[in-house]
Order: structure tokens, then sequence, then C-alpha cells
């Protein structure tokens, strides 16, 4: 297995998932205190979710009997899917093969993030505005 795959190898808390809205403002989709956590195995595969910790309960009834905004609300906030992964060294850039997803229009995309390590600190950066800090679990 090649040596950058290797490093990344690990379960992974979430620090921080920010945005930078276009005045330059730091903002947070998942709230200021978000959780999640990100698997990489020796294996190639990956597993990340995220989740708004203020997320309101859904009633309890069956998923049938919600209404859309209720789903709406609670897909919003959160996010997962899991892959496979491997590393472009050129880069370096982590690329997240989607197998499943919580949106379905993003199975079967190549999501690619920039990636820096420092220890064991991991910041993904899927866009110029969007930074999700990692970290590591021992």
């Amino acid at each position: 297995m090649e040596k950058q795959k290797q490093t990344l190898i690990g379960t992974w808390r979430l620090v921080a998932f920010e945005e930078t809205s276009p005045n330059g403002e730091r903002v947070y989709p998942y709230g200021w205190d978000a959780v999640g956590l990100l698997v990489y195995t020796d294996t190639g595969h990956m597993s990340v979710q995220i989740m708004r910790r203020d997320r309101q309960p859904l009633p309890d009834v069956t998923f049938e009997e919600m209404s859309a905004e209720q789903v709406k609300r609670a897909i919003g906030g959160f996010t997962g899917f899991c892959g496979t992964y491997s590393i472009d060294t050129d880069d370096p850039v982590v690329v997240h093969q989607v197998e499943c997803h919580v949106l379905p229009g993003s199975v079967g995309k190549d999501l690619r993030r920039s990636y820096k390590l420092e220890g064991d600190s991991l910041v993904l950066k899927p866009s110029a505005t969007r930074t999700i800090t990692w970290e590591r679990i021992k």
C-alpha cells in the first residue's frame, strides 16, 4: 500500500466544518459544534457521517406519515456517504469514490478533496470555500 494512503488510515473525529461566505464571513453549515466521524481503512474503503447536534427529533410515527418538511429538516442536518478512496499524490488530493450517499445524485461520483496532514490533524478542502478539520482518534 502506498505510503500516502497509510497515513490516512484510522478513525477521525470532526473538529470543524466551515465555509467562507462571499463577504468573507465564516459560516458553520452543521453548527459550530457539529459532530462527525471519518474512517479510512487499510482495504481502501472510507465512510463519513456529519450531523448537526441541534437536530429536532422526528415525531414517533412511521416514515410514510412524516411530512416532507420534517424529512427535509432531518436530512438537511446530516450528511453521510461511503465507498472507496485513492490518493492523487501529484496534488495532494484524496478522491472518495462514492458507492452510497444520503443524496442519491452523488452515488457514483468521485469527490476530490485537497488535504493537509499535520500529525494527528487532517484538513480536507472539498472546495475553495469549504474546510473540514478532523482529529485522529487514538
